[in-house]
């Protein structure tokens, strides 16, 4: 079984059946054996760039998610700590959050986000 979290363009991905997403990234997530986890910093990264007009998706998020059998991964203090400290590779706080939480939680993350491979955290290709 491996734990896996997804980043917010994979699962928006996923949900919208988007070739974009990679056979191999495709299989890993359809798996029952996996575990697959979608962060709250998921859910407020959609809401936002839903709000201000630069992304569309759908409602309920929350209910999606549960539906695809996704693990609801919530964000902690010590996730919030962590995600301060790391070093600045990566400018962009949601991603930064995914970072933390997947190396607090021994997660890998199935991302196209190359960035996100300069921190101590096993990525896998959202794109193969």
């Amino acid at each position: 079984m491996r734990r896996l979290l997804i980043d917010t363009h994979v699962f928006l991905w996923w949900l919208a059946d988007d070739p974009q997403l990679g056979p191999k990234a495709r299989e890993l997530i359809a798996n029952a054996g996996n575990q697959v986890f979608v962060s709250a910093a998921t859910a407020w990264e959609i809401s936002i760039k839903k709000s201000i007009g630069k992304l569309d998706a759908p409602d309920d998020l929350d209910a999606i998610a549960e539906e695809e059998g996704f693990e609801k991964l919530p964000i902690s203090f010590f996730h919030g700590e962590h995600a301060g400290e790391l070093p600045q590779h990566h400018r962009d706080p949601f991603d930064r959050m995914l970072v933390a939480q997947s190396q607090a939680e021994g997660l890998e993350i199935i991302t196209a986000d190359s960035a996100i491979a300069n921190y101590a955290v096993k990525t896998i290709s959202a794109l193969t």
